[in-house]
C-alpha cells in the first residue's frame, strides 16, 4: 500500500527492511503510540519518559527554549526512545522557531517582498540549521498559503504573498534548504489557509474556491512541491466543499463542510490520488476549535486517521487520546490495516532521514559544539540584508520622504499594539531610534481614554485632562505641537485572532487618535506586521510596509526615513485591497 522506494522515500533495501521488521514486530499498542506527535513541556524525566516509553509517541515539539535545554532534552528523548523520534518546531521564519537565541529572519512575507527566492532559502537555511543543531529533524514549514482575503487574521505576513507562482519559487527555495540540512519539511495548510476571512483555531474555516480554481492555484502550489519530493504535508481544519463534492457527489452538505483532516475526499482522493502524494500527513494542531468543533473527539481521534492523516499533532490529553484511539479501533471506526499504513508511512519518514542509522552511532542529535550555529554572525547579516532588500514604500504622494530634524523636529509618536503601555519595548525602540537622529518625540499614552462621563467630572487625573486638552485644542495650536505625525502599527497576526482592524480611540466623533489632522500635518504610518492598514487608513499619503519588527528591520526603516537607503522592497500582496478608492 505504501511504496517505499518511491517519492519522497526513496528508500534502499537495507532501509525499507528496517521499515518492515520494525512494523512487524510492533504491538497494537506500540503501533497506536507511533501516531501522535504530543507538544513537549518542560524536561521532567517521569514525563518525558511516559510519553515516550510507556507511550511509544512517535513525535514530539517544542516551543522556543534556551538553545542547550532544547539540545539537551532532545537527546534525553532520542535516547530514551526505542523507534527514533521525528523532532519538529515552528520554524517557520528562523532558528527562533526553536531557540531564544535562534536567528530571527523577519517573516516569510518579507523574504518574499525582497523579489528574490534566494532569500527563502537563506531563511529555510537559517531555520534549519540551526534547528538541526539541537536536534530538529521536522520544519513545520514552509508555509505555502495563498494570501487571496485581506481580512484573514492568520494568514498574511507567515505567507509568501498572493501570487502563486512566488509563492512556489519561494517554498521550492525553502525546501531546498531543508534538504541540504536533512530536514523534512511539512508544507502547510492543506487544501489552504488564506482563502476564507476567519481563523481554524476557532472554527472549521473554508476554502471556497471551485475545483478548477482551486487546482490552478493551490493544487499548483502543492502539485510542485509534492513532485519536488516534500515529506510531509500538514492538513489544516478546512473544509473543500468543490473537491469533496467533486469527488463524492452525493456528499451531505455535513461532508462537504468537515474540516480536511476528517475528510476522506480531500486526504486520499485530492491528496493522495489527485496531486499523487506519497508522504506523510500530519493534522494541524487537534485542540483547535476546527477540529474539535466537528465531532465528539473520541470519534475525531480515530477518524482522523482511517480519513487518511497518518500523524496527529497535539492532544487535549495524551493519555485520553491515545485510549480514544484504542477504542476506536474496538469499535470498528479504524482498522488495523488503515493503522499499519500510517505507521508504516512515519517509519518511512524517519528511514528517509537516516534516524535509525544516527541513532544506532550515537549522532541523532549534535553535540553542544553545533550550536555555534545558532544566532551565528553569517545568519544576522542574511537577516540583516533581507531586512534592506525587503522594506518597501507603498507610497508617498505628499512627497514627505526622506525626513530630517530640521524639516520635522518634533515628532509625535503613536504605537498602536495590543499593548496601550507608552514604556513597553516596542514603543522604547522606536522612540530611541528617532531621537538617535535628532528628533524629539512625544509618545501617545494610548492608557489614558476619555468617556462621555469624563466631560462632567471636576476632578479629571491629570493624564485626562491632557487628554481632553488634545481633543479640544485648536489646529493652529496643534501644529504649533507637532510637525510630524507618526502611526507605528503593530497589529501581529496570531492564532484565535478574528480581526485585525485598527481601533482608534475615538471619543464622540472628535477624532481622538484617528489620522483626522492629515490635511493639517505630515502624517506617516509604518506597519511592522499586518500589510493591509491602508484599508482603515487611507487618507495616510505616505505608507511604509515592513513585515516584521526586529531590530534589523527596523534600522532599515530607519535608514530609509533619513535617506540613508533606497526603498528596494516589491509588494508581494495588494495593499491596496483591490479597492480603487484607497
Amino acid at each position: 500500500m505504501v511504496d517505499l522506494k518511491a517519492r519522497p522515500f526513496y528508500l534502499n533495501e537495507e532501509q525499507a527492511r528496517w521499515v518492515e521488521e520494525t512494523l512487524a514486530s510492533m504491538t497494537l499498542r506500540e503501533k497506536a503510540g507511533q501516531v501522535f506527535c504530543p507538544m513537549g513541556f518542560g524536561s521532567d524525566e517521569n514525563t518525558l519518559r511516559h510519553s515516550v516509553c510507556e507511550l511509544g509517541v512517535g513525535g514530539m515539539m517544542y516551543r522556543p527554549g534556551a538553545a542547550e535545554e532544547i539540545q539537551t532534552t532532545h537527546r534525553r528523548i532520542q535516547e530514551m526512545a526505542k523507534i527514533p523520534l521525528l523532532l519538529a518546531a515552528n520554524t517557520e521564519c528562523g532558528g527562533n522557531g526553536l531557540a531564544f537565541e535562534g536567528t530571527t529572519f523577519g517573516a516569510p512575507m518579507a523574504a518574499a517582498a525582497t523579489d528574490d527566492p534566494e532569500f527563502a532559502y537563506k531563511m529555510g537555511k537559517v531555520a534549519c540549521s540551526e534547528g538541526a543543531a539541537m536536534g530538529l529533524n521536522w520544519s513545520f514549514a514552509p508555509i505555502v498559503d495563498i494570501d487571496m482575503e485581506f481580512h484573514n487574521p492568520i494568514t498574511n505576513t507567515r505567507t509568501f504573498g498572493s501570487d502563486v507562482e512566488r509563492v512556489i519559487a519561494c517554498g521550492s527555495r525553502y525546501m531546498d534548504a531543508a534538504d541540504e540540512e536533512n530536514v523534512a519539511v511539512s508544507i502547510k495548510h492543506f487544501p489552504g489557509d488564506g482563502v476564507d476571512e476567519r481563523d481554524q483555531h476557532i472554527l472549521t474555516s473554508v476554502n471556497s474556491l471551485s475545483a478548477e480554481r482551486w487546482m490552478e492555484t493551490y493544487g499548483k502550489v502543492y502539485r510542485t512541491l509534492i513532485e519536488k519530493g516534500a515529506k510531509t504535508v500538514m492538513v489544516g481544519h478546512i473544509a473543500q466543499p468543490a473537491w469533496t463534492k467533486r469527488i463524492n457527489p452525493d456528499a451531505t452538505r455535513r461532508e462537504t463542510l468537515l474540516p480536511a483532516t476528517l475528510n476522506p475526499a480531500v486526504l486520499q482522493g485530492l491528496l493522495r490520488g489527485e496531486l499523487g502524494f506519497n508522504g506523510l500527513i500530519s493534522t494541524d494542531a487537534t485542540p483547535m476549535v476546527g477540529f474539535t468543533s466537528a465531532m465528539p473527539r473520541r470519534e475525531a481521534v480515530p477518524r482522523a486517521i482511517a480519513a487518511g492523516c497518518d500523524m496527529i499533532l497535539f492532544n487535549k490529553d495524551l493519555d485520553e487520546d491515545y485510549q480514544y484511539l484504542l477504542s476506536g479501533i474496538e469499535a470498528g471506526l479504524l482498522t488495523v490495516e488503515r493503522l499499519d499504513e500510517a505507521v508504516t508511512r512515519i517509519l518511512a519518514t524517519k528511514a528517509s532521514l537516516r534516524l535509525p542509522e544516527k541513532k544506532a552511532a550515537g549522532s541523532i542529535v549534535p553535540g553542544p559544539e553545533a550550536l555555534s550555529v545558532v544566532g551565528c554572525e553569517e545568519h544576522k547579516r542574511w537577516a540583516a540584508e533581507c531586512a534592506d532588500r525587503s522594506v518597501t514604500l507603498v507610497r508617498d504622494t505628499q512627497n514627505l520622504l526622506p525626513i530630517s530634524p530640521a524639516k520635522f523636529k518634533r515628532v509625535y509618536l503613536n504605537v498602536i499594539q495590543k499593548s496601550p503601555d507608552p514604556n513597553d519595548a516596542l514603543v522604547r525602540q522606536w522612540k530611541a531610534l528617532f531621537e538617535r537622529e535628532g528628533f524629539e518625540v512625544t509618545v501617545r499614552d494610548r492608557r489614558t481614554t476619555v468617556e462621555p462621563a469624563d466631560f462632567a467630572d471636576p476632578d479629571l487625573s491629570p493624564e485626562k485632562k491632557y487628554m481632553m486638552y488634545e481633543m479640544y485644542r485648536g489646529v493652529e495650536e496643534m501644529k504649533k505641537n507637532y510637525d510630524l505625525y507618526v502611526y507605528l502599527c503593530h497589529m501581529q497576526n496570531a492564532s484565535n485572532n478574528t480581526t485585525l482592524r485598527l481601533n482608534w480611540n475615538v471619543t464622540f466623533g472628535l477624532g481622538d487618535d484617528a489620522p483626522w489632522l492629515t490635511s493639517e500635518i505630515p502624517v506617516l504610518m509604518i506597519s511592522t506586521a499586518y500589510p493591509y492598514h491602508l484599508f482603515d487608513a487611507p487618507m495616510v499619503e505616505t505608507y511604509i510596509n515592513a513585515y516584521a519588527d526586529t531590530p534589523v528591520i527596523a534600522a532599515a526603516v530607519m535608514d530609509k526615513l533619513m535617506g540613508r537607503s533606497e526603498f528596494m522592497g516589491q509588494s508581494p500582496i495588494d495593499p491596496l485591497c483591490g479597492k480603487d478608492y484607497i
